[in-house]
């Protein structure tokens, strides 16, 4: 009786801290996006909403594999290069007639994101190399592919399915302000909120981030725990990669997934995952992303120059690191389910 008090009592700050990290992220959210309407009246327009919505969709779909990376401790810095790289494929072989099924093309991309994610799980696991330094390799590597496979140009809109482009104008209800890509990434971030809750794989990943060595003598698989957070990863970037086609109407090899990595990080560190891995929400990172994309949207509609906006990103991330250091030293790290 008197353990079960204790771990409780050790267990409850963290699920406080955890709660309380996502109430500020709201009230900034509040804040920026009631001054920028207040500013610049257009900002609060149907197609301004629908784009703000479209481009928070793709940031909350590889937003969702980076955090089943970091909750595991690890990192994974490529996934703007597996989305580059996957729409990439996708978009040729919908140019050159392989495939022709938006469908069939969206299970492939996710496919050849998974296997991607799956090389960087072997490096980690298998070769024991540090995450940041597997990612940061393979990241070039899937980016010089990008090149490699488009050999340089650009798969025109005219080039690929007519109907993909309608996956971010139009929704269930019609043309409107939520279109498909953005239903999409909502399945795509429930679904991931029940795996992490519900799920014996979701309870492994917090507890390999909270204590690997304990979740060793658990009985828990920390290798295939880890190889798996890296498939998963690779898959929702490879979904992102077709997502991304749908949106810009074209795939450009040097455009598709550019910097990505970078604002899908800061979405989730921003949005309460910790950096030490085995603390985090979904509910939290969908905040970090809509914080995230609002500021890219604001800056954007109130004329500012694109290096102050990857000024922000670069600030978010080094504001929520050292936020999430001062938590973790005050009342140390844990899983938390």
């Amino acid at each position: 009786m008197a353990t079960a008090t204790i771990a409780q009592s050790q267990s409850s700050p963290l699920k406080r801290v955890a709660s309380v990290r996502e109430l500020p992220i709201f009230a900034v959210l509040v804040v920026i996006f009631g001054v920028t309407a207040m500013l610049e009246p257009r900002f609060v327009s149907a197609d301004n909403m629908r784009s703000i919505f479209v481009s928070i969709a793709l940031l909350a779909v590889l937003a969702m594999g980076e955090t089943a990376v970091l909750l595991t401790r690890g990192v994974d810095v490529s996934i703007g290069s597996i989305m580059g790289l996957s729409g990439m494929i996708i978009g040729v072989m919908f140019r050159d007639h392989v495939i022709e099924g938006i469908y069939v093309g969206t299970l492939l991309a996710i496919a050849i994101g998974a296997g991607l994610g799956a090389v960087n799980g072997l490096l980690v696991t298998l070769c024991r190399i540090p995450p940041i330094v597997a990612t940061l390799g393979t990241m070039g590597v899937y980016r010089g592919l990008t090149f490699v496979v488009s050999r340089g140009k650009q798969v025109d809109a005219y080039q690929l399915p007519t109907g993909l482009s309608d996956w971010s104008i139009i929704g269930p209800l019609g043309q409107g302000v939520v279109p498909w890509v953005v239903v999409v990434a909502l399945v795509v971030a429930m679904l991931t909120a029940m795996l992490f809750r519900f799920t014996r794989a979701g309870r492994s990943i917090y507890a390999v981030g909270g204590n690997p060595d304990a979740a060793r003598l658990r009985g828990i698989a920390v290798g295939r725990v880890t190889f798996g957070v890296y498939i998963f990863s690779g898959a929702t970037a490879g979904l992102a990669g077709i997502l991304y086609a749908s949106r810009l109407g074209a795939v450009n090899p040097e455009a598709i997934g550019s910097g990505m990595e970078l604002m899908a990080i800061a979405a989730v560190v921003v949005g309460g995952v910790s950096i030490f891995g085995g603390v985090g929400t979904v509910s939290g990172v969908v905040l970090g992303c809509l914080l995230l994309g609002t500021i890219e949207t604001a800056l954007a509609v109130l004329g500012v120059a694109d290096a102050w906006q990857k000024v922000a990103y670069g600030g978010a991330i080094l504001l929520a690191v050292v936020a999430d250091g001062i938590a973790t030293r005050r009342w140390g790290g844990g899983a938390e389910n």
